[in-house]
Formats: structure tokens, C-alpha cells, sequence
């Protein structure tokens, strides 16, 4: 590896590099899709992510032959690590050329950090939270992805084996066909879930209308994830910033969100118009105009991504879920919708696939969490 150097990312040069390189990397690539720069930005600086407040992170460029190469985020979650009662280091943003000495070079990086702090395990690739991205692609490498999912090269998995990592978790996806009306055993159960256990439906006009129940969502959200692979509960300061970040973009068509009778959410059910072709054509900023492309996502589409759906541990198995996904897929069936994309669950999550028996679906996608003990 003597032509091959990792920087650590210094300043804002560099981060913007960071961010920038895989970009270059997949240039001409059908499927990936590129994240936002102001999002990637905001995600990687302590002073505009909270969650820097029980994490630490360093970043690297790998270079070969003074050209970029690679780029990795080595993380420690305080916060994980004492929920897990582990001691594990993350790495995440991960991307490399096709070369062994390229991606060893950066998994050393890592791994000799995790060494120097006293960590036991590296896995990855995951974020900050479970709201980044997390997984590796093992499955689907010839399917466009989603805004909120990882894309990466068939090699990528084969270079983590080669180099001692192996399979901690994996999530799937699935592509449902959106039919020309809702089973009716789903709107039933619906109504007689809504009757049973006295919910109702949060009616809503704008995004506006969501806010005053954004807290009470994230609540559930925590509460339904918390036993799930890695899950750190959202503090006040991370569901502040995400009510800000995301919130105000949501169409309230493809929303629902189930009331019990103390006015918190029971259940609910976030899908977004799929942005992947838009974003693909912005190249991962908005301005010129990249805005243009997305904004004409926004209005003529014929496709959805499921992008979170929770419901409180009192209410799970009851049929609540029936709700949501009943209300949305009739909104989808009214507005010309012909292809919901489910957000990823873990492959063991059997509840979480429940749903979409009654629908024709494919399971395309699945994503990997490698794991190295004993670094």
C-alpha cells in the first residue's frame, strides 16, 4: 500500500472533496442516487448535527497517485454502545475504486482508530442514527435506489469479505403494485380497528397540520424501534431538527397518522413522491438547477417510497397498521400512483412485512451490516 495515502478530512476543502467524491465515482451510473450535498454537509458537521452530542467521527480520503480514490467516517455512538452494552466502532460513507490496497487502506484507517479507543467491533456502513443511511448493497445492483437508501457497486461487499468482515444484519425491500382498488378484508379491518380500540384518523390540509404531532410521532417511533438491530432513541434536539429539516416538504396526501384517544399517535405512515430520477439529474445540489427537477417530481409522479412507518408497542399486532397502510394506498390509487417502494426492514422483522401479503410484490433489494470482531 505505498502509494496509497489517507488524509483525514482538515477542513472545509476537504470536506466538501469528501462529499463530492462519489459523485465522480459513479458518474454515467443508472442506478445510484445522489444524496443532497446540503444534507450530506449537515450530517457530517458537529455544529449542525445533535447527534454529535453522544457521537464522535473522524473522516478520510484515500489518494492514490495524487488523485482521490476512496473516502471512509469511522463513528463511535456513546449512546449505542452503552444501550448495546457494546463497545463498537461505526464506520459509514464508505466508496472506493475497484482496488483491494484502495479499500484496505480505509478499513485500516478505521479499524487502527477503533484499536486506539478501546473498541472491540467494527461494523457498518452506518450513520450517526438510524435516520442516515445505513447497509451495504448485497442485493439489486440493477435497481434504481431510493432517496433514503445506500447504492453502491457489486464490489463493494466482496472487497468487506476479502477483508475479514462478515454479516451482522440485513434489511430488504420490497416494490409493490399498486392495485386498481384496496382489498376489501383491509378497509374492514380498518374500520373495525378504528372502532375497537377507539382511534381515529388525523385530518390534514397542509404540512401544517402535521406539526403539532411531529413530537408524539418521534415518541412512537422510539418506542417501536427500540428493540430493533442498533436503535438509539431520537433525543428532543434530533426530532427538533428533523420536524424543521423534512416536515415542512411533506405532501400530507401520501401521510396518515392514527390518533388514540389521548390525542398521541398510535400508529403512523410517511411516504414521499419518489425523487430518484430527480435527484439523479440534480447530481446532488439544488441550485441552478437541480430545484427544477425535483419540483417537477413533485408534481406529476407515478411512483412512491414508503419512507417510515411505526406503531407504539401497546398497539402492535392489533391490526393499527391496517390503518395506514389502508388510507395510503387508496391515496395512492386516487392520485395515479402505480409503484410503492417499502422503506427497509430488517429481513427477521416478519410484522413488518405483514401488509403486503395482500399485494403483488417483489422482494429486490436487500442490504447488509458487515460486522469484524476482535479488531
Amino acid at each position: 500500500m505505498e502509494n496509497i495515502l489517507v488524509k483525514e478530512v482538515e477542513s472545509k476543502s476537504d470536506l466538501r472533496k469528501f462529499i463530492a467524491f462519489p459523485d465522480k465515482l459513479y458518474k454515467g451510473n443508472k442506478y445510484r442516487v445522489p444524496q443532497l450535498h446540503m444534507y450530506e454537509k449537515a450530517a457530517l458537521m458537529p455544529e449542525k448535527n445533535s447527534a454529535f452530542e453522544f457521537c464522535e467521527a473522524k473522516y478520510w480520503l484515500a489518494y492514490k497517485n495524487n488523485k482521490i480514490v476512496g473516502r471512509i467516517a469511522a463513528i463511535i455512538n456513546h449512546k449505542s454502545n452503552e444501550i448495546w452494552n457494546e463497545k463498537h466502532m461505526r464506520f459509514g460513507w464508505i466508496d472506493f475504486i475497484d482496488d483491494l490496497e484502495v479499500s484496505g487502506a480505509l478499513i485500516k484507517t478505521v479499524e487502527g482508530l477503533a484499536k486506539e479507543k478501546g473498541m472491540t467491533a467494527v461494523h457498518g456502513p452506518l450513520g450517526f442514527s438510524d435516520m442516515d443511511l445505513e447497509g451495504m448493497l448485497i442485493k439489486g445492483f440493477d435497481e434504481i435506489a431510493t432517496q433514503a437508501t445506500i447504492y453502491n457497486y457489486p464490489y463493494y461487499p466482496v472487497h468487506l469479505e476479502k477483508l475479514g468482515y462478515s454479516k451482522d444484519t440485513d434489511w430488504v425491500q420490497f416494490e409493490i403494485k399498486v392495485p386498481d382498488k384496496v382489498p376489501e378484508k383491509l378497509k374492514r379491518i380498518s374500520s373495525l380497528v378504528l372502532e375497537k380500540y377507539n382511534l381515529r384518523i388525523l385530518e390534514t390540509k397542509k404540512p401544517k397540520d402535521l406539526l403539532p404531532y411531529a413530537k408524539s410521532m418521534f415518541y412512537t417511533l422510539n418506542d417501536a424501534f427500540k428493540s430493533l438491530y442498533g436503535f438509539v432513541p431520537l433525543t428532543d434536539k434530533q426530532i427538533e431538527q428533523y420536524t424543521k429539516d423534512y416536515f415542512s416538504a411533506i405532501d400530507v396526501k401520501y401521510v396518515c397518522f392514527v390518533l388514540d384517544e389521548n390525542d398521541e399517535v398510535a400508529g403512523f405512515g410517511i411516504s414521499f413522491l419518489s425523487l430518484s430520477k430527480a435527484l439523479q439529474k440534480a447530481n446532488g445540489k439544488l441550485f441552478p438547477t437541480g430545484f427544477i427537477h425535483v419540483l417537477k417530481a413533485l408534481r406529476k409522479n407515478n411512483k412512491v417510497d414508503m419512507l417510515l412507518q411505526a406503531v407504539k408497542p401497546e398497539y402492535q399486532n392489533k391490526g393499527v397498521a391496517a390503518i395506514f397502510y389502508t388510507n395510503m394506498m387508496q391515496a395512492y390509487i386516487d392520485n395515479g400512483i402505480e409503484i410503492a417502494i417499502s422503506s427497509h426492514a430488517l429481513e427477521d422483522n416478519k410484522s413488518a412485512f405483514l401488509m403486503f401479503k395482500n399485494y403483488e410484490i417483489r422482494q429486490h433489494l436487500k442490504r447488509r451490516c458487515y460486522i469484524k470482531k476482535g479488531v
